[in-house]
């Protein structure tokens, strides 16, 4: 299937590593141009190198931090003055910190609603004007099935990805008329270096090991195994690609079935 991204400008945040990583792995292969950014310059210029190495793609690296506007402005910049557009935007960041509710300050809630939140806000407010004069956008949030399915001690990441959710259908009705279609996708339980982490605070918290909380985690996943990034990415390729030109406002689940609920 021909997905019509061949030449498409994309802008993935957080693609260091993990699922971001993936994303612009997948659109690259598709042939898209793709400018990829991350606070950690080293990282980010591997990842530009693996994704060209893969696919012989034309990729921009940007060391720029989500959470700082200035960097955001500065991201969307460097792009439009490389490749003249941009098509696809891809807002993604890593999860804020595990807590419980009360252990949580106040300075722990606005950092992670200005990492999960914010970053999706200006990222979105740089880049729909330039989709607005092409009448022409795809902007992914990428976010958690935790919307859906609260995952015990992640308090602010539950809290705030629901936010981005409401985010996205809210633009996807406003920016319809421009050609705009914006939707979330919801990731479970994939392999990544940030499940590794919640996994490993699980085994310190339950005195067992990250072998024994997988697999309690795999347990509760009807097809019996973790996610692997690249079919989170596919989905997301999918979603940005001219195929998806009737699908907005959607906040899909990409969990192995884990989420019991219907809508």
């Amino acid at each position: 299937m021909d997905l019509g991204l061949q030449n498409k400008v994309a802008l993935v945040a957080g693609a260091s590593k993990g699922l971001g990583k993936a994303v612009a792995l997948g659109l690259a292969r598709e042939g898209a141009r793709v400018a990829i950014f991350s606070r950690d310059q080293p990282r980010i210029e591997a990842a530009a190198k693996d994704i060209r190495d893969a696919t012989g793609a034309q990729v921009l690296a940007i060391a720029a931090d989500v959470t700082r506007a200035e960097d955001v402005a500065r991201a969307v910049d460097e792009t439009i003055q490389r490749f003249s557009a941009i098509h696809i935007l891809i807002t993604n960041t890593g999860g804020p910190p595990s807590g419980a509710f009360l252990s949580l300050t106040d300075e722990q809630w606005q950092n992670a609603a200005n990492l999960t939140l914010m970053s999706a806000v200006r990222l979105s407010r740089a880049v729909v004007p330039h989709m607005q004069k092409q009448k022409w956008g795809r902007i992914i949030h990428m976010g958690s099935y935790s919307v859906k399915h609260p995952i015990d001690n992640l308090m602010l990441s539950n809290s705030i990805r629901a936010a981005v959710v409401g985010l996205g259908k809210t633009q996807a009705f406003e920016f319809a008329k421009d050609g705009i279609l914006v939707n979330s996708v919801l990731p479970g339980w994939t392999i990544t270096e940030r499940v590794d982490e919640i996994l490993t605070s699980r085994a310190q918290k339950n005195h067992t090991d990250i072998d024994a909380e997988q697999a309690a985690v795999i347990q509760s996943i009807p097809l019996g195994r973790l996610g692997k990034p690249e079919e989170l990415a596919s989905v997301v390729v999918f979603l940005a690609s001219e195929r998806a030109s009737f699908v907005t406002g959607v906040a899909l689940l990409v969990d192995g079935g884990e989420t019991r609920t219907p809508f």
